[in-house]
């Protein structure tokens, strides 16, 4: 599919301020015709020319080198044209006003990509991909923003979708012959293909939850009576003094935010105020928050004085649909060996923040929760309406298979399989709205 665009487009295509090398990007069907003009030179295709650039009276704005890609093999599928001069912001302003007088328009956020899209060179999970790895504040999330980026993603849903679309050939067809003597909507074999089709969607949703985890960052919220460590926790793992530590109750009445790395995994710390009953408004304030802050967390750290275990007792107030992890400090005024218990009751984890004890065991742990392991080599950088469109698909799926199991309901089988399957396709673009299209490209910058 090549869909051509009445303008042709120009943008800065590298970062604010001054450098070595500035380069700007020209794409649409007269980019070639614009550059020529601009170095009064021919130019051949996948050749670098050496050459100046002038202005509208003939005098040499700057030198440096021209690139052309005629459609349809370059980036957008269009005519493309970079220029590659100094990296002066001056100059690249004077470059860039010339180009656009010369018959294109200054380029929208992420307007190449989106060209690249509507041209059938990328997806859609692919060129959010192209944004992730520009904004990659971590090797793990840059090595995954590139898997996503050359197809490994796409290349799950996709073969999910065209399962869904083999199944609903099936069962469609099983409606059909609804009267020959096999029923072919209760022989198995169609519930096996569910169930198989459930057990992939699951895998590929936990590899994505995964990665929006490297993406985003993983939310932990430190929570628990006053006086239990979790300001300390905070300073400890932050590495520096970011919250006052008091042995006066009560000392944190807001939300402290830390952003911070455990061997290149990104992690959002939240220190919240200590959760008790008070006639203190702006304790009560503190302790509204706290909640507020605790029901948007990917994980819970729920500090508990080890002397005091009755502190235990907000557990039954936090949510049950969040990951918690039980933090026994102070274990040193007890002369506790550090260890970490996972059993069907959880993960507690024994340790002391003041003394440094245990806090390898916290660590690692966390890692696990993120998925850590040493290597990105099968996460793939996904976002929360990846997240939520694999769900839904889920959720269809799973109805589809309660509708066959209960009631051999053809039809509305069928129809679960269809409304997964534009789920699945709306992760890649294939069922995707304007107004989706339109939010996705205007959070790029400008020459991506």
């Amino acid at each position: 599919m090549h869909i051509s665009h009445p303008d042709t487009i120009a943008a800065i295509a590298t970062p604010p301020g001054n450098g070595g090398v500035g380069i700007i990007r020209i794409s649409g069907h007269q980019a070639i015709d614009i550059a020529q003009k601009l170095l009064r030179k021919p130019l051949q295709a996948r050749y670098a020319h050496y050459a100046s650039f002038y202005d509208a009276q003939d005098e040499i704005i700057d030198s440096g080198i021209a690139l052309f890609f005629p459609n349809p093999n370059s980036f957008t599928g269009e005519d493309v044209v970079e220029i590659q001069g100094h990296g002066g912001a001056i100059i690249l302003d004077m470059l860039l006003k010339r180009i656009i007088t010369l018959g294109c328009r200054l380029a929208n956020p992420g307007e190449f990509s989106e060209r690249a899209f509507l041209n059938g060179k990328i997806d859609l999970a692919q060129a959010e991909a192209i944004a992730d790895l520009i904004e990659s504040s971590t090797e793990q999330s840059a090595r995954s923003a590139q898997k996503s980026m050359q197809g490994v993603f796409s290349k799950q849903v996709n073969e999910l979708v065209e399962e869904l679309i083999e199944l609903r050939i099936y069962v469609e067809a099983a409606i059909d012959f609804v009267d020959e003597e096999i029923d072919f909507l209760t022989d198995g074999i169609v519930e096996n293909r569910v169930l198989r089709l459930l057990e992939a969607i699951q895998n590929i949703l936990a590899t994505a939850q995964q990665g929006r985890l490297l993406r985003d960052g993983m939310t932990v919220v430190l929570a628990g009576k006053p006086n239990a460590g979790k300001s300390s926790l905070l300073n400890a793992l932050a590495g520096h003094e970011a919250a006052i530590v008091t042995d006066i109750a009560g000392t944190t009445r807001d939300v402290l935010k830390e952003r911070i790395q455990i061997d290149g995994m990104p992690l959002h710390i939240i220190d919240t105020a200590g959760l008790r009953e008070s006639d203190n408004a702006i304790e009560q304030e503190g302790v509204r928050r706290a909640h507020a802050e605790i029901q948007k967390a990917d994980k819970i750290l729920l500090l508990i004085d080890a002397n005091n275990p009755e502190s235990e007792s907000i557990l039954a107030s936090l949510p049950k649909n969040i990951s918690i992890t039980k933090i026994y400090n102070k274990i040193d005024l007890l002369n506790i060996q550090p260890e970490l218990i996972e059993n069907q009751h959880g993960t507690q984890i024994y340790l002391s923040i003041k003394k440094g004890i245990g806090m390898d065991l916290l660590t690692e742990h966390l890692k696990h929760s993120m998925g850590f392991t040493g290597a990105a080599d099968n996460i793939f950088i996904a976002r929360r309406r990846h997240i939520e469109a694999l769900n839904t698909a889920l959720t269809y799926v799973q109805n589809a298979l309660t509708q066959l199991q209960q009631h051999q309901a053809g039809e509305l089988v069928a129809e679960d399989l269809r409304q997964a399957q534009n789920y699945l396709a709306d992760i890649t673009g294939e069922f995707s709205s304007d107004d989706l299209l339109g939010k996705i490209f205007s959070s790029f910058c400008i020459g991506k």
